[in-house]
């Protein structure tokens, strides 16, 4: 009998679920979402698919995963870094790196670890032997052998044995966080209902991992998430896509409309479409259409026949329905356009999430169209979202855009199915039959819509299109006077319907300076960063715990401290003379221009005379390294020039006008003594120029002339020094 590990509580955790695309990752955490519901804890998913079509198996590119983000107090996203990853092969490892927090249990397939596979993901050795795995806690498991030796005597091939290991895995895991494995019996019992050999198969090998995990104490701490404080009700995991399917039955139920959808199948609103098939019942008419502009165009027809009409599409679609858009907006028809967004312009990224469409939805038309455009901000949201938008297409007569994204169309939460008596009526202004005051455009004078004629009406015959008409009467226009008042009536029919959205709810100081404003999905994510959260990993202490930023107290005294803070450097500021500020005086383009030459011509003249003066600083310094002469010199003496400029006294001729070098020859700057020859080299050169510094001495030599005592050469070099002069 093994010994019980230790139970750890937990806050929340982040489990994800990755391998090859075919090694059913997402079945294996649906099936968990499902375990997570039936305890009680509020949660959120993650899908994430492979981008590119059939990638090659065992590489980084065809890793499909899951992420359950769960927890006992209120979920709003899907998580960042996880605290738990099961890993089928090396590519699940190399593709989910970057999205491990230090000690994160890493639970990995073992057997999947061969040099093929290693070679396929990009690793040149085993990341479980050479260290890249050190700051994490490795549970390697046999998953793929015990998967087989559990079931062999089934009499399944290895192929069709080894689609099961997701299974053991998923037994694994129930143990880490002490789930019961009734939820995901029952799953097996409907899923494969009739086929008892593949529900025993699952059963054997979900138990065989959940005892492995217990008999070979694979973990020091087994961990639990006590249920979530939610509201009384009845509760299911819910996507989000199969929350806007609801909510639009809801709604034309709740209308008295029949629902029609026109949609083409796109990534990722499909299973919009999939999910309405399922309930003729409920007078649903799904029309699949051959492309996107049939789509939108069906569903114009369809709610000018009266029915709640619905067209679901994703960025790429919405750009081809952009022409009938602008119809819709003409003919004042409801209709609403389901965005489930994803990433990138043109195909960009049909499998990854992303709110790219906000700019197409709001100005994506041509001409004067506006329509109203809301967005969901949770999967089960997605629900009451669609609702609305149904509700505000049908009561203002106008096409609303309603944008959802991938993440939340894909996404899993906790739903609690609502009443339909909790709901509110919807009630479609439908004009009434043999109307003596009909008009096609008369409009009330609340909210300007005009009635919404349902065809074979007695008495409400008129024509529609997408030509302008006139107000009131409806007949075709092209009086630029009667299209000016069309679009002004239409655009205040639109900012009336701000009336009938009830106030949104502010989180957190009502009286802060600074308000966060997040559209659609980005609602969790902020809602979450009220607080700093400070997590630690699963394996290490298995805690979680979550700090404040400061008491609300500290928050606003902190508020006050800056704010005066700031008004004082402002009155520094104002109270300081700023000369650039007195320079810019209004005045004419002609003023400013002479401004500007004057202001130029004073930096030139300044510059100027601040080069002369440099100019005449240089000349004194020339000056006093020049060789001064005590006298007349004799015959034979000769005295060099350190420049070109002139000096006082002295010309390009030489001392009073006698020659300046014998035999005619100038040597540049060189310097000559007693007759001396220059020094060594070619006479001119730069190379050989001596700048020395002489200081008038009067002496008497030998012969009684006067003679020159220098100083040290400027170029210290001995090869350099002036020959004959006295050191």
């Amino acid at each position: 009998m093994t010994a019980k590990s230790k139970v750890v509580a937990l806050e929340h955790v982040v489990i994800r679920f990755s391998g090859d695309s075919g090694d059913g990752m997402q079945l294996t955490g649906n099936l968990f979402s499902d375990s997570t519901a039936f305890a009680g804890n509020d949660f959120a998913t993650f899908p994430d698919y492979p981008a590119e079509i059939r990638p090659p198996q065992g590489t980084v590119a065809g890793v499909s995963g899951f992420q359950v983000h769960f927890g006992h107090k209120p979920v709003h996203t899907t998580g960042d870094l996880c605290d738990v990853l099961v890993a089928m092969n090396p590519a699940s490892i190399k593709a989910n790196m970057r999205w491990l927090r230090p000690g994160t249990i890493i639970i990995i397939d073992s057997d999947s670890m061969t040099d093929k596979a290693l070679e396929k993901a990009g690793y040149a050795d085993d990341p479980t032997v050479d260290g890249t795995l050190a700051d994490y806690q490795v549970v390697k498991a046999p998953i793929s052998e015990l998967t087989k030796e559990a079931l062999k005597d089934f009499g399944m091939d290895n192929k069709s044995m080894l689609k099961s290991k997701n299974m053991f895995a998923l037994g694994i895991v129930l143990y880490l966080f002490n789930r019961e494995r009734d939820s995901v019996y029952s799953y097996f019992e409907t899923k494969f209902k009739g086929k008892d050999q593949v529900i025993k198969a699952n059963r054997t090998v979900l138990d065989a991992g959940y005892h492995y995990a217990d008999t070979w104490e694979l973990f020091t701490n087994t961990y639990k998430v006590e249920a979530a404080d939610l509201e009384k009700g009845k509760y299911r995991n819910i996507t989000g896509n199969v929350a806007a399917a609801w909510g639009l039955m809801a709604a034309s139920e709740k209308s008295g409309r029949p629902l029609f959808l026109g949609s083409y199948p796109i990534t990722p609103a499909t299973d919009i479409l999939a999910e309405l098939t399922k309930y003729k019942n409920l007078n649903v008419k799904a029309y699949q259409a051959e492309d996107e502009i049939a789509g939108i165009m069906s569903s114009i027809g369809a709610a000018y026949t009266g029915c709640m009409a619905v067209t679901t599409t994703s960025g790429p679609g919405l750009s081809l329905k952009s022409e009938a858009l602008g119809l819709a907006v003409m003919t004042e028809l409801p209709l609403v356009v389901i965005d489930v967004q994803r990433g990138g312009p043109s195909t960009g990224l049909p499998t990854k999430m992303e709110q790219s469409d906000l700019l197409q939805a709001l100005y994506g038309r041509n001409g004067d169209a506006p329509l109203v455009v809301i967005a969901a901000r949770s999967s089960a949201g997605c629900f009451y979202t669609a609702f609305e938008a149904a509700r505000l297409a049908m009561e203002h007569m106008t096409p609303v855009i309603m944008l959802s994204d991938g993440s939340l169309g894909n996404g899993s939460e906790v739903f609690r199915i609502p009443r339909m008596a909790d709901l509110p009526t919807i009630t479609p202004p439908i004009a009434k039959a043999d109307d003596p005051d009909y008009q096609p455009f008369r409009r009330d004078e609340k909210w300007l819509r005009r009635e919404w004629a349902i065809p074979g009406t007695p008495g409400l015959r008129h024509r529609v299109g997408g030509l302008e008409k006139e107000n009131g009467k409806g007949n075709l226009s092209t009086n630029p006077e009667n299209h000016q008042l069309m679009t002004e009536l239409r655009e205040e029919k639109i900012n009336r319907v701000a009336n009938d959205i009830p106030l949104q709810e502010v989180y957190g100081d009502k009286n802060a300076d600074l308000l966060v404003v997040s559209w659609g999905g980005t609602f969790g994510t902020v809602r979450r960063r009220r607080g700093h959260t400070v997590r630690r990993a699963v394996g290490g202490h298995a805690q979680e715990e979550r700090q404040e930023t400061a008491t609300r107290a500290d928050h606003h005294e902190a508020r006050r401290d800056h704010a005066a803070r700031k008004a004082q450097r402002t009155r520094n500021q104002q109270e300081r003379p700023v000369y650039r500020q007195q320079k810019l005086v209004v005045g004419s383009r002609q003023q400013l221009e002479q401004r500007q030459q004057w202001q130029h011509h004073r930096q030139r003249q300044y510059g100027q005379a601040r080069r002369h003066r440099r100019f005449e600083q240089l000349q004194r310094q020339r000056w006093r390294w020049r060789l001064v002469l005590s006298g007349r010199p004799q015959r034979g003496q000769q005295v060099a020039s350190l420049g070109k400029q002139k000096h006082r006294g002295l010309d390009r001729r030489g001392y009073h006008g006698q020659p300046r070098w014998q035999g005619g020859r100038r040597p540049g700057r060189q310097a000559v003594v007693d007759g001396g020859e220059p020094a060594e080299g070619r006479g001119g050169g730069r190379r050989q120029a001596h700048h020395v510094q002489a200081r008038r001495q009067r002496t008497r030599g030998a012969e009684g002339a006067h003679t020159l005592q220098l100083r040290e050469p400027l170029n210290r070099s001995a090869r350099h020094h002036v020959p004959g002069a006295a050191m």
